[in-house]
């Protein structure tokens, strides 16, 4: 199975806000031996986010979704979600009750306006909210959290804890990788090629640095352990057969 996250919010795209889901999502996978397959930024956009949902929806990938689920007007994630699978929104009964539970000592209590954060697509499970009790929701494989990251992290691992565990595999997926320096990317081509013809288990990637300090290519593997120790290993043999220095990181070039 795939995993996915979407973070929607205007605040993201404007620059108001530095994002800090993505590398907590790719973090939380990687700790579970799970990877993310892609991501979407989105803004505060009613038709943009009903459309990603409705594609996505028709889809067989986990989705992880932060920002908009709460009850202002800038808020459309909810209704996005309803709109995209054609049901309406309801209030859930418990997260009805943890609406009512959370504010039954606050001198306004449950107000309407509350309650509507309670009005998830019909149909969804909710996600507990350790952090103040308001609660987010799953639509199938796709889980809506708010923007907080103080609230939606630790409902994210909950989601994964509860609903995926079967998938968990830590320490399936590694990754290594070399310094090379004095070549460019495309003298290297058929060397990755190569290595992906005869390492069907891992990915290779090539991140040039361009510091005219210090220019090398990092050229790497990911994927399951024991053929990226073999992938790495024709890697170096590679580089070094065309006659190119390369070294580990933090190491000297050889």
């Amino acid at each position: 199975m795939n995993f996915g996250a979407i973070i929607i919010g205007d605040e993201i795209l404007s620059g108001k806000r530095q994002d800090k889901h993505l590398n907590r999502v790719i973090e939380t996978l990687r700790m579970r031996g799970l990877q993310l397959a892609w991501a979407h930024y989105l803004g505060d956009d009613v038709d943009l986010i009903t459309d990603t949902l409705r594609r996505t929806l028709a889809g067989s990938d986990a989705v992880l979704s932060f920002g908009g689920i709460g009850a202002t007007p800038d808020d459309h994630t909810r209704q996005c979600a309803a709109r995209a699978a054609g049901v309406e929104l309801r209030l859930h009964p418990q997260a009805e009750a943890e609406i009512r539970g959370r504010f039954v000592n606050d001198s306004l209590g449950a107000t309407p306006q509350r309650l509507a954060m309670g009005e998830f697509p019909a149909g969804s499970d909710i996600i507990p909210n350790p952090y103040n009790r308001i609660p987010g929701f799953s639509q199938g494989r796709h889980h809506f959290f708010p923007g907080f990251p103080e609230m939606a992290w630790p409902m994210l691992e909950w989601v994964l804890d509860t609903h995926y565990a079967e998938l968990f595999a830590p320490g399936s997926i590694t990754e290594s990788s070399i310094l090379v320096r004095g070549a460019g990317e495309s003298q290297l081509i058929s060397l990755m090629n190569d290595c992906l013809a005869h390492y069907r288990r891992v990915k290779v990637f090539s991140l040039p640095r361009i510091d005219p300090n210090d220019r090398h290519i990092e050229l790497g593997v990911r994927g399951v352990p024991d053929e990226v120790n073999a992938a790495i290993a024709a890697l170096k043999e590679g580089v070094s057969a065309l006659g190119f220095r390369w070294s580990d990181p933090a190491q000297p070039s050889l």
